[in-house]
């Protein structure tokens, strides 16, 4: 059986005092004089403006997100999402996963009282003009509404006499 061998107590912290007296003096910037003023004086100006421009943009930009989701899904609600996301913006952010959540909603009872999930667009250019085969067909639509009318007022008269 061999000995292991024992270090004195102290020999760590001599050779840790010995690396931090062999270590040369640290240099804070790579700049000396007017050159540091400058570079410090141009930092300054990028975190004072900058910076809190860009992250007003940011919060803008994703506390608007849930609005161009709900106008991109056609979503019925989609003016009053708007609404809530504007309101989130007042309240620093609070109402903002609201408006993220009934963006990506189904409107239940919406498709219960209309029969769609989805808005119809009141004006949009993407509607296409009436063709002659929509006229033609609304036409024969009116004219066979019309011979059930005179159906159902024939069968009205002759009840009331009998």
């Amino acid at each position: 059986m061999t000995r292991a061998k024992r270090r004195h107590p102290l020999a760590g912290a001599a050779i840790a005092v010995a690396c931090l007296l062999a270590t040369n003096a640290a240099q804070a910037s790579m700049f000396k004089g007017e050159t540091l003023d400058a570079v410090a004086n141009g930092v300054a100006w990028v975190v004072l403006i900058v910076v809190p421009v860009a992250v007003l943009s940011v919060f803008w930009l994703v506390h608007i997100l849930p609005e161009k989701i709900a106008e991109k899904r056609r979503h019925p609600q989609a003016k009053a999402i708007q609404v809530l996301c504007l309101l989130s913006l007042v309240f620093g952010g609070l109402l903002w996963p609201l408006a993220w959540l009934w963006a990506y909603s189904k409107p239940v009872l919406y498709k219960m009282a209309y029969g769609t999930d989805v808005a119809e667009d009141h004006g949009a250019a993407t509607e296409r003009p009436a063709t002659v085969t929509d006229s033609e067909a609304a036409r024969e639509e009116i004219e066979r509404l019309r011979v059930q009318l005179a159906a159902l007022e024939a069968r009205i008269g002759s009840g009331a006499r009998g």
